[in-house]
């Protein structure tokens, strides 16, 4: 089996293409324009691209939600020194913001620096990446030719754009798992979708008036779950014939974790929630596995299995909470090396499989977990994760940092990484829905390897470069791409 140190590439040779050629970066959410400060910050050139009209495009249909970290562990550090010249004024420390206000007082400025702002290109989906000229099978040649990047412009015409190294911060929103508990859409689901609504509505803002009176069913076991129980049961104080059902395949939510959790605002949102439950305002429907959807007119019927037993659910609407999945499609033609469980790389995949992890065994990690047969191809963020749970936003910033200086040909800072996870107060490995798993944990980095420049970069003065350190707890639950 090749391992992570063999598939570290060569040098190139002077005057190689590759070296004229920027580093693309897939998603301008907090994750992608994090690496375009960290390449900044090495001279690295690099290019965008956005799928939505705006930067942070899918934070900003969640906006309304408020994030579980404080201010001060969700601006990267790389970011926050570019930040700096401009007279920006870091966010107060201790305060939880929402989405809305990430970025509006962090990710809209980021974006919006002169050493950024020229290269983002909004409104520019990637659908395809390849190698110019190569599909999948070729090999001669492969590591010495520029990606090529299939791009849809806002105008719908299509395009290609080369670059010498492709960073794939596209993350997972958009790509809801789906509610079948096969992993398939439920037979019927193209009657009721017009009922079916994505993960963290506005229930108490911009979608009030269609939840009001109605009974919504919740379908999914983690926090963004919890945070759209809990608006819809405030809802129903105020909204007459408003009911709250939640329902989940397994017997317990386990993944959503208590007041012993590190981060104080995660921990208050399942012990509030399990309140709710006892005192009858949310409904539980446990150990559900749903086979089938049915229109019943206005509503919804759920059908499938509890315990064992035939079962049907009768519902108004339905909110998607499931989790999110990548979206690998576009990456079909690179030589990827992705765990066949949590479709997370091979070598991340064990230190976050909801089915495999346990407390205290998180190791930091960097460019080498997330190194692929593909040279010079990485995916960072809640992608990275695949299908598992918990991905926090701070993880994101230190993937990124130690995939830039591995770029740079800095392997010093490439191996240097620290790490230390918030106790999520939960450490389960039964749970039919999965288990987030739990520190806190201060992991140092392995022994340093010897590496060359990777193609078409060149070996840059560590001069004003991050040197990496702790990146300390972190922010989201898995809302941030």
């Amino acid at each position: 089996m090749t391992t992570l140190t063999e598939l570290a590439p060569s040098r190139p040779a002077a005057g190689d293409r590759l070296s004229a050629l920027p580093v693309a970066i897939i998603g301008a959410g907090p994750v992608g324009l994090a690496a375009a400060a960290h390449l900044h910050e090495r001279g690295i050139p690099f290019v965008v691209f956005e799928r939505g009209a705006v930067v942070g495009a899918a934070v900003r249909q969640w906006g309304h939600t408020r994030l579980f970290s404080p201010w001060e562990h969700l601006v990267d550090d790389a970011a926050a020194r570019l930040l700096a010249g401009t007279g920006w004024e870091a966010p107060v420390a201790g305060r939880a913001p929402s989405g809305s206000e990430l970025i509006d007082e962090y990710v809209a400025p980021l974006a919006a620096h002169p050493a950024i702002a020229p290269a983002i290109r909004s409104g520019v989906e990637v659908v395809a990446v390849t190698r110019e000229g190569m599909d999948r099978t070729r090999t001669a040649g492969r590591a010495a030719a520029p990606f090529a990047l299939r791009l849809r412009l806002a105008d719908g015409a299509v395009v290609d754009e080369t670059a010498r190294a492709v960073i794939d911060a596209s993350g997972t929103w958009g790509q809801a798992n789906p509610l079948g508990s096969g992993g398939l859409e439920p037979l019927g689901w193209e009657d009721v979708a017009d009922r079916v609504l994505p993960a963290l509505p506005d229930v108490l803002g911009a979608d009030r008036e269609r939840f009001a009176g109605r009974h919504t069913t919740v379908v999914g076991a983690g926090h963004s779950a919890a945070n759209t129980l809990l608006a819809l049961s405030r809802l129903a104080e105020d909204e007459p014939g408003t009911r709250v059902s939640w329902l989940i395949r397994g017997a317990a939510a386990q993944r959503i974790s208590t007041d012993g959790d590190e981060l104080p605002d995660r921990g208050s949102l399942g012990t509030r929630l399990q309140r709710r439950v006892r005192d009858g305002r949310i409904a539980q429907v446990d150990r559900f596995e749903i086979l089938r959807a049915e229109s019943t007119g206005d509503g919804v019927r759920l059908q499938g299995r509890r315990g064992g037993e035939v079962a049907t659910h009768d519902t108004d609407l339905v909110v998607v909470a499931t989790g999110f999945r990548p979206e690998l499609g576009m990456l079909r033609e690179l030589r990827l090396d992705l765990d066949e469980v949590v479709e997370a790389p091979r070598a991340l995949a064990p230190l976050i499989d909801p089915n495999e992890h346990s407390c205290g065994t998180v190791r930091p990690h960097g460019y080498r977990e997330l190194t692929h047969p593909e040279q010079g191809f990485f995916i960072v963020g809640m992608k990275s994760y695949g299908r598992a749970p918990t991905f926090l936003l701070k993880t994101g910033y230190e993937q990124v940092r130690s995939v830039v200086a591995w770029l740079a040909g800095d392997s010093a800072a490439a191996e240097r990484v620290e790490l230390v996870l918030p106790e999520t107060g939960v450490c389960s490995t039964s749970s039919g829905d999965g288990g987030d798993c739990c520190g806190p944990v201060v992991a140092k980095s392995p022994q340093p390897i010897t590496l060359q420049a990777p193609a078409g970069l060149t070996l840059l003065p560590l001069a004003g470069a991050s040197a990496g350190g702790s990146c300390g707890v972190d922010s989201a639950d898995g809302c941030c791409g």
